[in-house]
């Protein structure tokens, strides 16, 4: 029998290992197989995962990357509320959705399920999971126009749903009738319970068959090698603070401007992400609680700073977190936070990724990690109403995860990513939503211009339409951000990616008519449409009406003036690029389906004179981005740009941009501008900055030399 802490043959490790993923893998597999929510089957809104007796985090599936960052926390949270009464015992499962005791926010349920073995409690399983509603003032739980928590949902502090086996009646039924679409989330919640029954028989077994002790063992040196490797990788980067920040252009009620600030500081193998400086709380539902600035931030860093590691506690460990409380994204009881995921969280996500992406981008080794951000919001859409039978209806379509990717130093970004968030992204295809509601899509197709314009180029993003089929009409709502402020930033002189728009045409026809109509985004703007703005609420859809929105595209890394024509040119001929954005965003020159080299040569010297107020450049443009060399930071051309403790910014050429410059689909905030910086030697875009008029432009990093 194998004593606590006594070495393991390194296959047997291997096994046990894989085998713990395995159960997660198979309890993705069980929701997805039972639940019978198109949130969970087809577009993945969830995640699972495996955790020690105290909660740490030892396996997590590749879904949503901020549920398994927070059902730590869920645990920590029924660990410390509940061990004594009502007692955690073999057979018990606990539901939790209020984020201020661990939640993300109210739709996000999480199931834990503590494991004993021969009485010990030695593991928990979790699962966490979107659901569609869960009660509150508006359908689908998204609280537009709540001043308090109380207003928006139910909240589940973490109670025991089941016990010892049995499922609390008197407590399912009172959760069933908060819901607006109880038959939904029952076969939601049963099939969460199934996964987690599923971990406990799996995990059993296997410490049956390896030890207890054994399986433990194990799963704590999965976190400690993790936290090694993670650590070993901190060492090799340079040391030094790297920040960024980001808008959200209002909070529910008015169109007042939020902001996110981080500072990323690394010293030898660890990471201290601080938030200072960012908004108080918001008096509206864009506010995130501690717990879910934490999963925002482990989904921001890991695909950049441990994206062959072990996503787990070891992670976790090497890191500090600090936020004042009663900051947007570390929000103070009773601020409502119902919008906690597609906002503060959203945001703190964003500048996590450009902070880090900073950081690796001065490794050479690690610099082909480093990202602009991927489609930087999240604008979500929900229908309710009757279905074609009369019966009740209410769906939450997630097509907006369909942006674009953010630009790496060494490739592009792909078009029609994803999120961030999600490893294993999903979309419901437009056939499945058709036959699910009473509402046909005239197009769902990519947007051209959409991908911010850098040497590599972001993802191109996409854009849809639909219009209600069958029904009378149906209450629709639209709610998130990054209208007015281009979220998707990019990176060493790439541009952001394109915001998002929304937008109705009303009185389009009759609704056979309509579901006749080949459309893409040009073919519906160029109707009578009206722009709905970036806080459009809830408002009612009629049988004659087509409803549609476009997402974010991904932001460019690298000056765009420095990226080969021959791509250019291929942008255009699949539509990626318009011939109007390839001569002014890239300086290229497309004639009758050819690349005129000639023109574009001419074409970029004089972009690059125009950037330095009619000077001719003294230098030529050289390949590369800002780098530091030898205690300072320098252009590719050679221009030195001041002492890697100052603000390079200083020594640059700035201006102010009208964001109309960017082209038609990026927009600002009445309290936004634009402002470029670029290297007075060469005339080479060293960063493109979304800031406050009233603010100095950010000290994007300082290194230690």
């Amino acid at each position: 029998m194998l004593t606590r802490n006594q070495k393991i043959d390194p296959i047997t490790f291997e096994v046990v290992r894989n085998k713990l993923q395995a159960i997660t893998e198979e309890q993705a597999i069980t929701l997805r197989s039972a639940s019978g929510s198109p949130v969970v089957t087809d577009a993945t809104d969830f995640n699972n995962g495996l955790y020690l007796a105290d909660g740490s985090i030892v396996t997590m599936g590749p879904q949503v990357i901020f549920h398994t960052g927070t059902m730590s926390t869920v645990i920590r949270s029924i660990l410390e509320n509940y061990s004594d009464n009502p007692g955690i015992n073999h057979g018990d499962l606990f539901i939790l959705n209020d984020p201020y005791r661990g939640g993300l926010h109210q739709p996000d349920m999480s199931i834990v399920a503590p494991i004993f073995f021969e009485g010990r409690h030695v593991a928990w399983a979790g699962t966490c999971a979107h659901e569609l509603d869960v009660g509150g003032m508006s359908f689908g739980s998204w609280a537009l126009g709540a001043t308090e928590i109380q207003q928006e949902a139910m909240l589940l502090p973490g109670i025991k749903l089941v016990e010892g086996g049995n499922l609390r009646q008197d407590l399912w039924q009172m959760i069933m009738g908060m819901s607006r679409l109880p038959d939904v989330i029952g076969l939601d919640l049963k099939a969460m319970i199934a996964a987690n029954n599923v971990a406990v028989k799996r995990l059993t077994e296997l410490m049956n068959r390896y030890g207890v002790l054994q399986v433990e063992q194990i799963m704590r040196e999965e976190i400690d090698t993790t936290e090694k490797q993670f650590r070993a990788i901190l060492s090799e980067l340079p040391d030094g603070v790297y920040r960024a920040r980001d808008y959200i252009e209002h909070d529910g009620h008015t169109n007042a401007l939020y902001e996110v600030c981080v500072a990323a500081t690394k010293t030898g193998d660890s990471l201290t992400i601080d938030f200072e400086g960012t908004s108080p709380q918001a008096p509206g539902f864009i506010n995130c609680t501690r717990s879910g600035m934490r999963g925002a931030a482990f989904a921001g860093l890991l695909p950049i700073l441990a994206p062959t590691l072990r996503w787990n506690e070891g992670v976790i460990r090497s890191i500090e977190f600090k936020a004042p409380e009663g900051i947007l994204c570390n929000a103070t009881r009773p601020a409502p936070v119902s919008a906690a995921t597609i906002s503060a969280a959203w945001i703190v996500q964003n500048v996590v990724v450009t902070a880090l992406s900073r950081m690796v981008s001065f490794s050479e080794k690690y610099a082909d990690e480093g990202q602009a951000v991927t489609k930087g919001h999240m604008m979500v859409m929900t229908l309710a109403g009757k279905d074609r039978d009369g019966g009740l209806f209410g769906t939450f379509l997630l097509d907006a995860t369909a942006g674009g990717g953010g630009a790496y130093r060494d490739h592009d970004g792909l078009d029609g990513s994803g999120d961030h968030c999600v490893p294993r992204p999903a979309i419901t295809n437009v056939e499945s939503s058709e036959a699910s509601g009473p509402y046909i899509y005239l197009y769902r197709s990519f947007v051209p211009d959409t991908g911010g314009p850098g040497r590599t180029r972001g993802g191109t993003s996409t854009s849809l339409a639909i219009a209600p089929y069958e029904t009378d009409g149906l209450n629709a709502m639209l709610v998130g951000h990054g209208i007015e402020v281009p979220n998707s930033v990019g990176l060493f002189g790439g541009r952001p990616g394109a915001c998002g728009r929304n937008f109705v045409h009303r009185n389009a026809g009759d609704s056979r008519k309509i579901a006749t109509m080949a459309g893409n985004l040009a073919d519906i703007v160029a109707n009578d449409v009206e722009d709905l703005g970036p806080k459009p609420g809830r408002f009612f859809l009629t049988n004659r009406d087509v409803l549609g929105y476009s997402f974010q595209g991904g932001g460019g890394f690298g000056d765009p003036l420095k990226r080969d024509p021959a791509l250019v040119l291929s942008d255009v001929v699949n539509n990626h690029v318009s011939v109007e954005a390839a001569r002014t965003q890239y300086g290229v020159v497309v004639l009758n389906g050819d690349l005129d080299q000639a023109a574009t040569d001419n074409e970029r010297k004089a972009i690059r004179q125009r950037r330095l107020n009619g000077s001719a450049p003294t230098k030529s443009a050289a390949e590369g981005d800002l780098s530091a060399r030898n205690g300072r930071f320098v252009c590719s051309c050679g221009c030195d740009l001041g002492s890697l403790d100052s603000n390079w910014k200083d020594r640059s050429h700035s201006v102010t941009v009208a964001a109309s410059e960017l082209g038609e689909h990026v927009r600002t905030h009445s309290d936004l501008e634009l402002r470029e910086f670029y290297c007075e030697d060469c005339g080479s875009l060293l960063e493109s900055e979304v800031v406050r008029r009233d603010e100095p432009s950010l000290a994007s990093f300082n290194l230690v030399a």
